[in-house]
This record gives C-alpha cells, structure tokens and sequence, in this order.
C-alpha cells in the first residue's frame, strides 16, 4: 500500500461553542474545547483513521502539549519518525470561535517556528522522499520549504498534492503549482488564486472557470470544493472533469471539513481511482468529518470498501 509523507505542521486548537445566537462584540456563554489540529495533522490523523500508512514531517517542542501531540499521533499509528524537536514554538496555537450553527466566525492562528523544520528538511528531505511513494505538502509554509520539497519531488518521479493556507507563497509563486499533481482548495482559495471573485457562481459556471484558469496557468489537475453546492473537478491532461453533489448529514462542526475533504480525495487518487472517483471519496469523508465534535474524520478502516464495488 502506497505511503504518503505529509510535510507540515502542528496546532492546537482551542475552539468556542456559544450556547445561543453569537454576538461578535459581546460576551458569548458556551463550551470550550481544546483539540489538536492544524491542516497537515488533521490529515495525517484522517489517513491513519481510514487505514492508510502516513508519516508526519514536522515540527514540535518538548512542552506537555508538543509531546501529547507526537504521543497522540502515535496512538493512532501516524509515523512521528520524522517530527523534529525544538525547545519551543513547535506547535501552533489556532483560536477559533463558532457560531450558532456550528460554522466558523473567527479564528486567530500562532505559527510555530518554521526555521528548525526548514533545516530539518535540508538534512533529511532526500531521505523522507526517496522512501515515500506520495507526498502532501502545507505549500504556504514558506518558500524556501516549498521549492525543497518539489524539487526533489521531481528528482525522484512523486506526486505531490498541496495543501493551501494564507496563499502567501502560491501568491508570490503561482508556478509552484504548475509542479503538483492536483491542487484541491475552496472556493474563496481558488477565487485568491483566480483574481476573481466567485462565491456566488453556480457549479456549472465555476467548472468553467476552473477549466479556463487552470488551463492558462498550466496547473494539472485542480478540485474546487463550494460547500453545500458540492465540489467541481477537472483534469487538463485526460480532459476529465465533472461536478460532484454534496452528501446530506446532520451538521456538528465544520471544522477540519476541508481538510477532511482533501485527504479523502488523495487518498484515492493513490488508490489509483479516477479524479471523478477520487472526489467523491473526498466528499464522503468531509461529511463523515462535520458529523462530529473533532477535527477529523471518525476511526473506519472500512471506508473505502463502499467505493470498490
């Protein structure tokens, strides 16, 4: 089974559930959650909660909280082999408060220090990517990691698919994703990525877009999830492309919902499923994800037997 190396960090998050109507100015009575996250944990948790074999490249520190991260990860086999240590500022810290419904209205993230993962990779890169069969990339971390990361990615022939954050570095250098396999984002992401604004565009002319940027910047393939309108897929070298609906299911929490979404669809593209297939396993999963408090996907090593029919 092909292992997949994810190259990102770590977050804590501390999450805020008011009891009644959120009032942004005003103070919200409610429960409050401390959970691990972070994108690239999340989906580093969603694999291994599906059965398939990740390793976590990253960062963390040697307080209580950096420590029952690596611990956690470990419980649920994610490989930690290659989780550097730091004194401290290895883990994120990400405050986020929901509102009423369950969705998201503000978030304040701590990035940990990237300079001792940036080395890390120097030091060790060549090594985690020769031994790995795909690879997940946090590509707005910095620059210096991302253009690692992909180079040897091409010097030994992998697969990367690109996780998105702030769009900082995709901003300055649009190009790095001309160098990946598929870029899987949202569609306030893609409409960043675009120069346009596209919330309001229905699937159909969303596909269209897609088609006719993605093409112009010569990115391979590309998915743009549109919440409860479901996701758009196309493929410029094979020409596949399609919409995928969304699955009805009883709203908890849409955090990790994205995150969710894109380790559902890798994973089936390195089962070697269609993109069109690959996506709805991605679907599935998200909605798996928001049936529940955490931020990833519930434990189901049986996940995948629904789509090998």
């Amino acid at each position: 089974m092909a292992s997949t190396a994810v190259f990102g960090v770590a977050f804590v998050d501390i999450k805020g559930f008011p009891f009644g109507k959120y009032i942004p100015t005003g103070t919200n009575l409610g429960n409050i959650k401390i959970v691990h996250g972070g994108v690239s944990r999340n989906v580093c948790e969603d694999f291994a909660n599906v059965g398939m074999p990740v390793n976590f490249v990253s960062v963390t520190d040697h307080t209580i909280i950096g420590q029952d991260v690596v611990d956690h990860l470990q419980n649920i086999g994610v490989g930690t082999d290659y989780i550097t240590l730091i004194p401290n500022r290895g883990v994120g810290m990400w405050l986020a408060v929901m509102d009423e419904k369950g969705d998201l209205a503000g978030s304040t993230s701590q990035m940990p220090d990237l300079d001792a993962l940036e080395a890390f990779i120097g030091a060790k890169g060549e090594e985690i990517v020769e031994k790995c069969e795909n690879i997940i990339l946090e590509i707005d971390m910095n620059e210096a990691i991302a253009e690692k990361v992909l180079s040897l990615a091409e010097k030994y022939n992998k697969k990367v698919y690109v996780i998105v954050g702030n769009l900082s570095i995709i901003g300055k250098r649009p190009d790095f994703l001309s160098r990946v396999d598929c870029y899987i984002c949202n569609e306030i992401e893609a409409g960043k990525f675009f120069n346009m604004n596209l919330e309001e565009y229905t699937p159909e002319q969303m596909l269209e877009v897609v088609k006719e940027k993605s093409s112009e910047l010569r990115v391979p393939s590309m998915v743009v999830t549109m919440g409860k309108n479901g996701a758009v897929f196309y493929d410029s070298r094979t020409g596949e492309e399609g919409h995928c609906p969304c699955v009805p299911c009883n709203l908890v929490d849409t955090t990790g919902a994205g995150d969710a979404f894109l380790s559902g669809t890798v994973m089936g593209l390195t089962k070697g499923y269609s993109l069109e297939k690959a996506v709805k396993a991605g679907t599935h999963l998200a909605s798996a994800t928001i049936q529940v408090e955490e931020s990833s996907c519930p434990k189901n090593p049986k996940f995948f037997e629904q789509f090998e029919n």
